[in-house]
């Protein structure tokens, strides 16, 4: 922490860090990396969710009744150790939204925390949906759940000797990584305790310990 002129500590600017939420177990893994790791105190929180009424009607049993657990620490945030708490979620998308405010409220007090939904419109993707609301809200990170599979691995491969230009993006968060203005971090959670797996553009496949 730095000192002011008159030797007193400054605090840190606030920062807006945005996460892209649904009710899927990649989603989950980057909201609890997020919450542990990825915010501080007086640190704004965005839940951005992006709804397409075509895959809503689509992916119903899949998506809005599955159901997950996942654990915060209790009250405190990053190196808390005064207990833990489980989400659940399940049922409607309202329910769920409204949910998981209150959880990332509830894990961390001192961070300001909204939701944001917003409906695809215009011809455009959810990555593109999810890159547009990051620079109208002039997000500083940008944190995404992501799958592990073949094609992903073979667009890190590719990015890491050279552009993606000219290569069609399969992959949401590897997309995001390679566009955002912002800082964009991929998250994997690997098991309960395992920790979890990290890509930005600077580097890739970071483990960190749980």
């Amino acid at each position: 922490m730095e000192c002011g002129r008159n030797g007193n500590p400054t605090l840190p600017a606030p920062r807006r860090v945005m996460v892209v939420v649904e009710p899927t177990r990649e989603a989950a893994g980057a909201l609890q990396y997020a919450l542990c790791h990825g915010v501080v105190e007086r640190d704004e929180l965005i839940l951005l969710y992006v709804d397409s009424p075509n895959s809503w009607r689509n992916t119903l049993s899949t998506l809005f009744r599955q159901s997950g657990v996942i654990a915060f620490p209790a009250g405190g945030g990053t190196g808390s150790t005064s207990g833990s708490f489980t989400f659940s979620y399940h049922g409607v998308e309202g329910d769920f939204l409204e949910e998981t405010r209150r959880v990332c409220k509830a894990a961390q007090p001192s961070v300001r925390v909204r939701t944001e939904r917003v409906e695809m419109e215009g011809g455009r993707d959810k990555a593109s949906m999810i890159l547009l609301q990051s620079k109208l809200h002039g997000v500083d990170v940008l944190i995404i759940g992501q799958r592990r599979s073949l094609s992903t691995a073979i667009l890190g491969s590719k990015r890491q000797g050279s552009s993606l230009r000219g290569v069609r993006v399969a992959d949401t968060a590897e997309y995001l990584i390679e566009n955002c203005s912002c800082a964009c971090v991929a998250v994997q959670r690997k098991g309960q305790n395992a920790g979890y797996l990290l890509n930005t553009k600077t580097f890739r496949n970071f483990w960190l310990l749980a």
